[in-house]
């Protein structure tokens, strides 16, 4: 490879070995459609996609497989949570630090009747679980919040959270984009309604899938968005009321799903936690190497608690975009520079309009690309002193 890979936010690289083999054997040798044909062949596809939600249930600590619904991804699923839940007169509590695939939906909610409160952030991106429960009134119906920012890497206090929304019977959904295959997510522990989950980051799946997990209590109240066939019930115009028909409408992505499947088995034969070891330490090694380089700084926590493998800088002495193209140009080194999809958590971190040049580490990174990036920087912060 030529190139160093540091956007692993935006897009896992590279997959799980074997991906595209897995995928390309069931296109040419399985094709088939399920729900809708009465033959061997598409019962065995659909036996198939059980097994991965009987995966998926495994890895993030869920007993429920039917309420495992598939989708295009983390977008779709949280336009879904948001859309389906919440009727005008409700309201719905966020952090500052989420993500536009949040805050665009909430805002198009909140101009047909919703009312939504916004948990502000320290400066350094952390949250208060205290500021979450003074904002829960009677009206509350969902407290939904980003695992760990997209920008900043820091990781919201969900052990406490999910405590206060139990106390006051309030939903409680989680965007997990960043954090599902890096951390250890227990569903019916930290007792979380809606977790939403996207295949091409850190489960190293393809793009175009993901997943939305639902407790019973939170499914049985959610409306649907999209309606359409589903092999079920047929001669009815309404959609059917039980899982996962209810969601899934119309011809899965199935060639994502076997996809993910592949990835999912081999993120669970790897472990979570060697997953998580191995990135934590290269998070660590790279904040500690940049720390004391003049003129850069680091936007969130400095320390590996409550933190995850998205690391944050602002040039101070060259325009970010710059800085990015000559970390591209000079060095091979690929992240992403700008808004990251987030303004609000820019406002909260005091690094917006400009935004910041991310690093964002991933499963197949080494300790020799975390000491080349290191390198890279201090070599384009003293060229521009």
């Amino acid at each position: 490879m030529d190139f160093i890979y540091f956007d692993n936010s935006a897009t896992s690289f590279p997959k799980a070995p074997g991906l595209g083999k897995a995928m390309g054997e069931h296109i040419d040798n399985n094709g088939f459609n399920i729900c809708r044909g009465s033959y061997e062949k598409s019962y065995q596809l659909q036996g198939t996609i059980i097994e991965t939600k009987e995966r998926m249930c495994s890895i993030f600590g869920f007993d429920l497989p039917q309420n495992v619904i598939f989708c295009s991804g983390a977008t779709f699923g949280l336009n879904l949570i948001i859309k389906g839940i919440l009727k005008p007169g409700d309201h719905i509590i966020t952090s500052s630090m989420e993500h536009n695939s949040v805050a665009r939906p909430v805002t198009a909610m909140k101009n047909k009747g919703i009312i939504w409160d916004v948990a502000e952030c320290r400066k350094d991106g952390s949250l208060d679980p205290s500021a979450i429960e003074a904002l829960i009134c009677k009206n509350t119906k969902l407290v939904l919040l980003t695992h760990a920012s997209n920008v900043s890497g820091n990781m919201m206090p969900i052990d406490e959270i999910s405590v206060i929304c139990k106390k006051h019977g309030v939903f409680f959904a989680l965007d997990a984009a960043q954090t599902a295959g890096s951390e250890i997510i227990h569903m019916n522990n930290n007792n979380i309604d809606a977790l939403v989950l996207p295949g091409h980051k850190g489960l190293l799946g393809p793009q175009g899938i993901g997943a939305v997990l639902l407790s019973a209590r939170f499914a049985s109240e959610l409306d649907t968005i999209i309606e359409g066939g589903t092999g079920s019930l047929s001669d009815n115009f309404e959609m059917p009321s039980f899982m996962p028909d209810k969601f899934e409408t119309g011809t899965l992505n199935l060639p994502g799903i076997i996809g993910l499947a592949h990835s999912l088995e081999y993120i669970e034969n790897l472990g979570i936690n060697e997953i998580n070891f191995k990135k934590r330490n290269l998070t660590e090694k790279f904040i500690s190497g940049i720390l004391d380089i003049p003129h850069v700084s680091l936007s969130g926590i400095k320390s590996m608690d409550m933190r995850c493998s998205v690391i944050s800088l602002n040039f101070k002495n060259i325009d970010n975009s710059n800085a990015a193209y000559l970390l591209e140009k000079d060095h091979g080194i690929i992240t992403r520079c700008g808004l990251h999809c987030s303004p609000m958590s820019h406002k909260t971190l005091g690094t917006y309009p400009l935004g910041t040049v991310r690093f964002s580490i991933g499963l197949f990174n080494t300790e020799k690309e975390v000491d080349n990036a290191i390198s890279a920087i201090n070599e384009i912060v003293k060229k521009h002193q």
